[in-house]
């Protein structure tokens, strides 16, 4: 009888602009075991010397796929559980409820995710606090990093 691998949490990354912050994400994705998405279109090309430079030599550690679109990448993960990361949920992202294989999205730097999608998905909108008003918000890949390990945290991969 063997065991079989709990499914790999995934990250997506819509419309992601700037380079390094994708290749740390993706470094970050590779020392998980995180899958991890983009989708197009990108502010940079995937050879990207700041992009590769961000992701040093850990590219082959990364289960990386690219879509065309958002839409594409939902009709592959039609039982997918979503996670939406806004400054404007309502939710904290501790009080999300992981599960192995789940998507947690993050949208581009500069505009974060469509306000036509969040709403649709408020109940799965999630947020990570921010205590001071003269900040707007976290740099991408910090936030990446921050909802990733509390996800690993429930899931019981950091034990």
């Amino acid at each position: 009888m063997s065991v079989l691998a709990p499914l790999p949490l995934q990250i997506v990354l819509v419309e992601p602009e700037i380079p390094p912050n994708t290749g740390n994400i993706a470094r970050l994705c590779g020392a998980t075991g995180t899958t991890l998405h983009l989708v197009k279109p990108l502010g940079f090309s995937i050879d990207d010397r700041q992009l590769k430079r961000a992701g040093l030599d850990y590219w082959d550690a990364v289960d990386l796929h690219v879509w065309d679109s958002f839409a594409d990448l939902q009709a592959a993960f039609p039982a997918g559980r979503w996670w939406y990361t806004s400054k404007k949920a309502a939710l904290t992202y501790i009080a999300a409820d992981y599960q192995p294989g789940d998507l947690i999205v993050f949208g581009k730097e500069t505009k974060g995710l469509p306000a036509d999608l969040l709403a649709a998905h408020a109940d799965q909108a999630i947020r990570i606090p921010i205590f001071s008003e003269r900040v707007r918000s976290l740099n991408l890949s910090t936030s990446a990093g921050i909802v990733l390990y509390e996800a690993l945290r429930q899931c019981g991969r950091l034990d």
